[in-house]
């Protein structure tokens, strides 16, 4: 490991630990890898990490802020990252059941849920299968249906949609192939995510200078890819099948957070999305990209939680 890397983890702004981490059987013997984070007897909430991402991908002021306001995060890997053994949903839905499981075997009655990006199209199917259960949604510059009547149109997951026959096909030796790739240029993740971060519009690029925000992807970025980088393929062929549920379905309050100049979905389809659900409401992250929800993770958190987020930490 680099003395750069070595340093993030390691000095003043290294990211902790969880307070608990492990893995829970689900169906036909798999299982699902989760991190927690904050109050281990807090009111709970599930966060779903992007595409590509894992259990860790939390950023630390959300972490620091859930101890003291008394929440308990939990991160889950889907199948094919970190330790979560890996398949192919028929659709997105599907995700749910293994998702309850999950969530019975560590005691969890009632529970809100964050979806970060690719991580947003399961929030909302977990609305749609769990309204019981789900006391709030969050979404943090989702990912919108590509089939249907729901489907949004262009933007640049249309070319996932043009890949998918092939994505699917491969994806089991092309996700293979990427987790060696990690494995061989580990010592580089740190420069690597700087040249990533000096191509990206100015909201992502400041977001990704801060070094509390580098150690947090560099974390969840090497310890999932440890064992496999199957998931994100996976992702890309959901998102461009009909998810196994209607935006109609999805009764449960959502808040979505969306910034203005998102460069990888774009803000029309969170407006898209918004407009179809039952009960939600948009709020612009203005002169933010797609990172930009991460960015104000304290005042989604104040929000979903109950209280009221001050305007100007939301960017209105």
């Amino acid at each position: 490991m680099s003395a750069q890397l070595r340093s993030m983890w390691g000095g003043p702004d290294a990211v902790q630990r969880p307070t608990l981490e492990g893995s829970v059987a689900v169906r036909d013997g798999r299982r699902l890898s989760f991190a927690e984070y904050g109050s281990p007897h807090g009111r709970p909430l599930v966060w779903l990490h992007g595409t590509p991402g894992g259990r860790r991908q939390i950023p630390v002021e959300a972490r620091t802020y859930a101890a003291a306001a008394g929440i308990r995060i939990i991160g889950v890997d889907r199948p094919g990252i970190g330790t979560s053994t890996p398949y192919l949903y028929p659709n997105i839905l599907d995700f749910t059941e293994d998702l309850r499981l999950l969530l019975d075997a560590l005691g969890v009655g009632e529970f809100g849920v964050i979806g970060l990006s690719g991580g947003g199209p399961y929030a909302l199917a977990v609305g749609a299968a769990m309204p019981e259960r789900v006391t709030g949604i969050g979404v943090l510059g989702g990912v919108a249906p590509t089939r249907g009547p729901d489907a949004a149109p262009g933007g640049p997951i249309q070319l996932a949609v043009r890949l998918a026959p092939a994505l699917a096909a491969v994806r089991r030796p092309l996700g293979a192939a990427i987790t060696g790739t990690i494995r061989v240029v580990r010592p580089l993740a740190g420069p690597a995510l700087d040249l990533y971060a000096s191509v990206q519009p100015a909201g992502d690029k400041a977001l990704l200078a801060r070094p509390e925000f580098k150690a947090m992807f560099l974390d969840d970025l090497l310890n999932g890819a440890r064992f496999q980088t199957t998931a994100p393929l996976a992702d890309l062929v959901l998102f461009t099948r009909d998810w196994g549920f209607a935006l109609a379905d999805v009764a449960v309050p959502v808040r979505w957070w969306h910034g203005d100049e998102d460069h990888i979905v774009p803000f029309a389809h969170g407006q898209h999305v918004v407009a179809r659900l039952p009960d939600a409401s948009l709020s612009v992250i203005d002169g933010e990209s797609h990172l930009g929800g991460l960015g104000i993770a304290r005042a989604v958190l104040e929000a979903m939680m109950g209280a009221e987020a001050p305007e100007d930490a939301l960017g209105q």
